[in-house]
């Protein structure tokens, strides 16, 4: 089934492979794996898999200027709202989100719920999600997975390559894109990459 704006089928994306080269995992049990990033005949990719064990919302409303995204679902239940479509799907059953498109997902099952994500161009995801992944492990999330400190909110939304709905995109970037260069001039994201090393060799000790 196809309409402007989402599709749904039960065909893989192309290129995609088994295994990866990273996988990151949440306090909450999200499970992010990259799969795959490289250029085909539609250009450059990023392939993730995702794995959530709790219910409920996993991404509030947002949209991406330029990025389109497809998730397919290989297990669970996933539930979305596309603009002002919602609906669910299930295994085998896909949906694209195109640019300008504000979108949201939740997990609908109360088991776990695997998702193969695709993302064109990929941006800036991969360093999103790495980034949130050391936010979360140092402890500077709230149960949302929101950050707490406002520096660490600013990078997490320059990386998210879009935007909040429902917040005008010039205030966003006044707001959030200054905290993001206030960030990167005094070396938040270095000092917790140190401390996070740190952090590691303790365990490992």
């Amino acid at each position: 089934m196809e309409e402007a704006g989402y599709s749904h089928s039960g065909a893989q994306s192309p290129g995609m492979v088994s295994g990866g080269d990273g996988e990151l995992v949440h306090r909450d049990g999200h499970r992010v794996v990259f799969l795959e990033e490289g250029m085909d005949g539609r250009g450059a990719y990023l392939m993730i898999e995702h794995v959530w064990t709790r219910p409920g919302m996993m991404a509030g409303p947002h949209w991406h200027p330029v990025l389109q995204e497809t998730f397919s679902v290989r297990e669970g239940r996933m539930r979305f709202r596309v603009d002002e479509r919602e609906f669910e799907l299930g295994p085998g059953e896909r949906v694209t989100v195109r640019p300008g498109e504000v979108h949201r997902f939740w997990n609908e099952g109360e088991g776990r719920l695997t998702a193969i994500h695709e993302v064109r161009p990929p941006g800036h995801h991969r360093e999103m999600f790495e980034l949130w992944d050391r936010l979360d492990l140092a402890g500077k999330t709230n149960r949302q997975g929101v950050p707490k400190d406002p520096l660490a909110l600013g990078l997490l939304w320059e990386l998210q390559d879009g935007y909040l709905a429902g917040v005008p995109a010039l205030l966003q970037r006044l707001v959030l894109g200054s905290l993001a260069r206030l960030a990167r001039v005094v070396g938040y994201q270095e000092r917790l990459i140190g401390s996070s090393s740190r952090k590691d060799e303790r365990v490992r000790a």
